[in-house]
């Protein structure tokens, strides 16, 4: 492991833990040089996926994609990365769990929009937004409404 911080390629496991979804393990690591602390995660790999893009490219299935886009969501927002973790890991278990070799992008999306709703309003809308690629107001407006009356 490289050190984020000086680049050294030495430390020691200070913790390790298994994750809440029993899907991965945390570990706190100190680098021996420079002595910063970080949190890795170790995740079994999966099979081969693969995303269908909505112009019918296919790709790999890449779990960091989900992430940052959860985390553009969350900008500013009151939530943690380890609940954004969670929402990802969440995501990609349903993933996994659902579909054999391959997903619809469209499918991913719709995953993460009906998580990011029940974690925080401004990120759901944000996501939503921006997957849903609202032309104006008024589809802007419908999707709050649809929100509202969930409620």
């Amino acid at each position: 492991m490289k050190c984020p911080f000086c680049g050294s390629k030495k430390d020691k496991v200070i913790d390790s833990r298994l994750s809440k979804d029993g899907k991965s393990i945390r570990r706190r690591r100190e680098c021996l040089k420079c002595k910063k602390r970080c949190t890795t995660h170790e995740y079994v790999e999966e099979t081969n996926l693969l995303v269908i893009k909505k112009d019918g490219r296919r790709e790999k299935f890449d779990r960091n994609k989900i992430i940052a886009g959860i985390i553009k969501a969350c900008e500013k927002r009151p939530v943690g990365l380890e609940k954004m973790e969670e929402v990802a890991s969440s995501v990609e278990s349903l993933i996994n769990k659902n579909f054999a070799k391959e997903v619809k992008s469209r499918d991913i999306g719709e995953i993460v929009i009906e998580k990011l709703s029940r974690l925080d309003d401004v990120a759901y809308v944000r996501f939503a937004s921006v997957y849903r690629q609202f032309k104006d107001v008024n589809q802007f407006m419908q999707e709050l409404k649809g929100m509202l009356r969930k409620r």
